[in-house]
């Protein structure tokens, strides 16, 4: 959950990047580290944790500024994508804030993306808690890709999933190319926004 340092007047909030293997869940964390200002921003640390490379840092978004005088500091995580490390996921959304779902594009990773999905589901209700309760976005990534399927075909696949989780009446979307940036920022400035009229106090 989110923690107030009133001292500082910030108040810090866990955003988790969840989705199924090569999805794009890492590449978005660094390209945010990397084109993010270094006085910004912490360093990018990859914990290894049972063979799963699990990176996590810190920033200070400067372009949503302060909100009754607090300014919001991120806490971005990536989750491992593999089935085998269900585990260190659930471990990684403890305390979760908000999530970025990353869903791998590709037609043939449909599974996989449903898979994760529903695992999100299971993990979260692990903790007593559900996605109609957190700031939620869907990233639909790799859009490039010629085997892309299209947005209806994705969202026909994962919205009745997200829908089905009581309360959650819209979960914004973002297309990316995460590997070269685009849609990168704009779905963390879309969870982002959502995330701070929550948080801060």
């Amino acid at each position: 959950m989110s923690s107030t340092n009133h001292a500082a007047r910030e108040i810090h909030c866990k955003i988790v990047y969840y989705g199924p293997g090569l999805g794009g869940k890492t590449t978005n964390l660094e390209v945010i580290h990397r084109r993010t200002a270094p006085e910004t921003r912490g360093r990018l640390v990859a914990l290894a944790m049972a063979e799963a490379r699990t990176p996590h840092f810190d920033f200070l978004p400067v372009d949503i500024g302060a909100v009754r005088g607090f300014q919001a500091r991120f806490h971005l995580h990536s989750v491992p994508g593999q089935v085998v490390h269900n585990a260190i996921r659930r471990r990684i959304l403890t305390g979760v804030d908000a999530i970025v779902f990353v869903a791998d594009s590709d037609r043939a990773r449909l599974d996989a993306n449903v898979e994760s999905m529903q695992s999100l589901h299971d993990n979260l209700a692990a903790h007593g808690r559900a996605l109609a309760g957190l700031p939620f976005v869907i990233q639909y990534n790799k859009r490039d890709l010629p085997q892309a399927a299209p947005i209806s075909e994705l969202e026909a696949v994962l919205r009745p999933m997200v829908e089905a989780a009581e309360g959650v009446v819209c979960a914004p979307s973002q297309e990316a190319v995460a590997r070269t940036g685009i849609g990168v920022f704009e779905t963390l400035k879309i969870v982002g926004e959502r995330l701070v009229q929550e948080c801060v106090p």
